[in-house]
């Protein structure tokens, strides 16, 4: 945010102006769905069985079903705790890696091992094991497209910049008065006055 938007790191709030709250407001709004999907992602991955030696069994079997050891715990550590720290796109990467590299019938054999360890754990012994996994797989993989997608806004450099400004000039100031005179009416601005 300090260089997206020319912020000191010392500024203090009250020297923040109208401009500057509504930039910091559009780059945490812009961002917040990218951390979104990559705490999601954490926490599908964190639903399956620990990497322990209890665990064992199931991450043998998914990578046996799988034909693949992108998610193999050994694998994805390092993605993980950089995702923790809030960057999830080596993770996502990984786990759309690992669900491209299956088969039809080897990502129904990992469901039905996904599924199970979820049903053991989740105790939810009323639904089939196989559609639980093939959703866990269906919502590991479009959380992994969402954390690529949200990342990809942030790649192009000239993106936020415009936004504080463009977001202003949508806005007529004169509609936030303190005095209430105008509160609630916004000027007309056109269509393209975003258009740079």
């Amino acid at each position: 945010m300090e260089h997206q938007l020319d912020l000191a790191p010392h500024l203090e709030a009250g020297q923040l102006d109208v401009e500057r709250v509504a930039g910091i407001a559009m780059v945490a709004a812009a961002h917040s769905d990218g951390y979104a999907a990559t705490g999601h992602l954490l926490g599908l991955l964190a639903a399956l069985r620990a990497p322990t030696k209890a665990g064992e069994r199931f991450w043998s079997d998914l990578w046996r079903s799988s034909g693949t050891a992108y998610l193999l715990p050994l694998n994805i550590k390092a993605p993980v705790l950089r995702s923790l720290a809030g960057e999830g796109t080596a993770l996502a990467r990984q786990v759309l890696s690992a669900v491209d590299e299956m088969t039809l019938p080897q990502r129904v054999a990992a469901g039905e091992v996904i599924g199970q360890a979820l049903v053991e754990s989740d105790h939810l012994p009323d639904l089939k094991t196989q559609v639980i996994g093939e959703l866990w797989l269906r919502d590991i993989e479009l959380t992994a497209w969402r954390v690529l997608h949200a990342d990809r806004r942030s790649d192009d450099p000239g993106w936020a910049e415009g936004l504080p400004r463009c977001l202003y000039e949508r806005l007529s100031v004169g509609s936030f008065e303190l005095d209430g005179s105008r509160a609630g009416h916004a000027a007309p601005v056109p269509d393209d006055a975003c258009s740079d």
